[in-house]
């Protein structure tokens, strides 16, 4: 027998241990790991020169945007973004224009991105107006419903408690929901009163994005979730009032997880206040207390998944003279992996955290299947990184669309250097191989 593609010359990550092996591909999967003379024969044979291989990341918050956001970033340059970034599954947001928030707009999304994408995308959905029309979009394969508490999004009235409770009683256990947990009461208090006394500077955006208003959207929701079952996942939690929360569920034994990102944990409001305005994401970074309970939180496994919350705009809308006008969010795709190897290197991170909350717990608690760990007979989505490569990040030279980045300037050691999607070559070097629609569009399968 004779297959596609035989990578020699390696160490992987695999089972908690880093070994010595070569990886043979056939189909798009994972055929066989082990020394080279247990090889078959290949049509290709490919020498990685002692790299590292890691089970190929998922980035579980991201958005693509397109549609009527494409000038933000678009479906090709999004996934381009992934894949040089290390990245071969990404679950997308649904807050797009249209709304992802029924049936038809989810499958409509998901024919517009085949033939562009360049690693495997899940899609997310909003919640709908009509509650029936859950089971509708759950039969087209939605990943998980998002809930956007810091304003109105999706078609179901976050103010209340009754049909939040009501929606999610008829998700049951078939799919996840992905908060975003800031009240928009405390949120739209705070804010009107700095609005009245004229505060629009860059500490006021801090001040209009309280703790509590985090810590009070958790225990919100999590109060409905414990009378409902529903699996509940809190997005981006950038304080200790919000982590302490979610611990508290999980003592409880509630189905709860949650993700935090490169910025809320490599950054605080000392450097957001030089970097400025385009630093603004949602929620803010914290001072250094927040900080650094997010690490206790990863250290002691608190944490469940790091996703980059890739977040594009347009340079020109996070330039606004007034605060409130400044769009939230920033790219994140092309830094995540570097950002955290440098981590790996300066020894505040293991290798293994790395894999566990970039790939292994993103499959498990999202039901990807056949991804998230290298094993015979998983999906091929590999990526090669050299952890003594040094480089200088420039946000000028991103495949995305968004020309800037936080990290601007800041020097790290460990990166991606090719990219496999389904055993296919995308990424080598930083140049982009793969041709759009080699990434597949991925549903959840859910039985009833």
């Amino acid at each position: 027998m004779t297959i596609d593609l035989v990578l020699k010359d390696l160490k992987a990550y695999i089972d908690g241990q880093v070994v010595e092996c070569c990886i043979a591909i056939e189909s798009g999967r994972i055929f066989k790991i082990g020394r080279e003379s247990q090889m078959p024969k290949a049509d290709t044979i490919l020498s990685l020169d002692g790299l590292l291989v890691l089970p190929g990341l998922i980035d579980v918050h991201v958005h693509l945007r397109d549609e009527g956001k494409a000038y933000k970033e678009d479906f090709y340059s999004g996934t381009a973004a992934a894949v040089a970034g290390g990245i071969t599954t990404v679950l997308d947001m649904p807050n797009n224009d249209p709304v992802t928030m029924s049936a038809a707009t989810f499958r409509n999304r998901i024919e517009i991105a085949k033939s562009r994408i360049l690693v495997n995308v899940g899609f997310y959905s909003e919640f709908p107006s009509e509650i029936r029309e859950i089971d509708n979009i759950i039969k087209e394969g939605c990943m998980a419903f998002k809930l956007f508490l810091g304003e109105q999004v999706g078609g179901l009235d976050i103010a209340d408690d009754y049909k939040l409770t009501a929606a999610f009683k008829r998700i049951g256990n078939r799919v996840p929901v992905a908060v975003h947990a800031e009240d928009h009461e405390v949120l739209k208090a705070v804010r009107d009163e700095l609005k009245q006394k004229g505060i629009d500077g860059l500490e006021a955006f801090f001040k209009a994005h309280p703790v509590e208003a985090e810590e009070k959207a958790v225990k919100r929701i999590m109060t409905i979730a414990e009378r409902t079952g529903v699996q509940v996942h809190f997005c981006h939690l950038s304080s200790e009032n919000g982590l302490k929360e979610v611990v508290k569920a999980k003592a409880s034994n509630l189905p709860v997880s949650c993700e935090v990102t490169p910025h809320h944990i490599l950054l605080s409001t000392k450097e957001l206040l030089s970097i400025g305005s385009l630093g603004l994401t949602l929620p803010p970074v914290r001072d250094i207390k927040h900080v650094n309970a997010l690490w206790q939180g990863i250290s002691k496994k608190f944490v469940d998944i790091i996703a980059s919350d890739h977040a594009p705009h347009a340079t020109w809308e996070k330039s606004a003279n007034i605060i409130w006008n400044v769009k939230a969010g920033v790219p994140g795709l092309e830094t995540t992996l570097s950002l955290l190897l440098n981590e790996v290197n300066k020894g505040k991170l293991a290798l293994a955290d790395v894999v566990r909350l970039m790939a292994e717990n993103p499959a498990k608690i999202f039901s990807i299947k056949d991804r998230g760990s290298l094993k015979e007979g998983n999906k091929a989505d590999l990526v090669v990184v050299d952890l003594k490569r040094e480089d200088c990040i420039d946000s000028q030279k991103f495949y995305s669309k968004a020309k800037y980045s936080p990290f601007d300037g800041w020097k790290v050691k460990g990166k991606p250097v090719k990219t496999f999607v389904g055993g296919l070559l995308v990424m080598d070097e930083g140049e982009i191989v793969g041709k759009p629609g080699c990434g597949e569009a991925i549903r959840r399968s859910v039985k009833y």
